[in-house]
């Protein structure tokens, strides 16, 4: 398994179409964090870029789960395979019954 850093751009200003798709957005993104497909996903602070990093066996895997995104056709993305991705995890205290 590969990972990809799908670096995107969203439009200059949100149509009501492109607003009335982000839940849905959300719940497909939410969904792929939990297959394992998405690992992180973050968006500027300008609301102008997307990151997305993704696991998938290729770049045609990558891009076949990037076109599951409802808001797809508003964005215009680049696509770049990755030697490796470091990220810290958030480590939750174990639980003590003393």
């Amino acid at each position: 398994m590969n990972q990809y850093m799908i670096d995107i751009h969203l439009p200059e200003s949100f149509s009501d179409e492109f607003i009335a798709l982000i839940p849905s957005q959300r719940m497909v993104i939410n969904e792929m964090m939990v297959q394992g497909v998405i690992t992180n996903y973050a968006l500027s602070l300008d609301r102008k870029k997307l990151w997305v990093i993704m696991n998938a066996e290729n770049e045609a895997d990558a891009e076949i789960s990037l076109c599951k995104f409802p808001l797809i056709s508003y964005m215009r993305y680049t696509i770049h395979e990755l030697m490796f991705h470091n990220s810290a995890q958030v480590v939750i205290p174990r639980f003590s019954l003393n």
